[in-house]
């Protein structure tokens, strides 16, 4: 079985990278477009938005640049760090998912592979949503 890392690396409180913010950046690379890489990504274009406008808030220059309609129908591109940041995080999950394979040797039990959506799902408790306080 192979090893799987989902790493997320905050610079700060307000500025984290992740896989999802990642994949939106290869998506505008691939496209040239924020509304196609939303997409492909199965995402509205709002939350890739946000996430992007995080992204571009978070360091000291954009990932990415947007330009807005005109003749050519706007687009988005990636920017010198948009790239460098891409690049960078695949080396580091890379290098950490190596790291987690030599280190954890532990046995794993064998089972057939589940679809998280598929998995069983523990039963729901009843969460009492009033917001009365109870008077004794």
């Amino acid at each position: 079985m192979k090893t799987h890392l989902h790493v997320r690396v905050d610079f700060s409180p307000q500025c984290s990278l992740g896989p999802g913010k990642v994949s939106l950046l290869e998506a505008i690379e691939r496209s040239g477009s924020l509304s196609a890489a939303a997409r492909e990504l199965g995402m509205s274009y709002r939350r890739a938005w946000l996430l992007l406008h995080s992204l571009n808030d978070g360091f000291a220059e954009p990932a990415a640049e947007l330009s807005v309609g005109g003749s050519d129908g706007g687009g988005a591109r990636l920017t010198a760090l948009g790239k460098r940041l891409i690049a960078e995080y695949r080396a580091f999950v890379e290098a950490a998912t190596e790291l987690a394979e030599q280190r954890f040797t532990v046995p794993v039990a064998e089972s057939e592979e589940v679809a998280p959506a598929s998995r069983p799902r523990a039963p729901r408790r009843a969460v009492n949503r009033s917001l009365r306080s109870k008077q004794a």
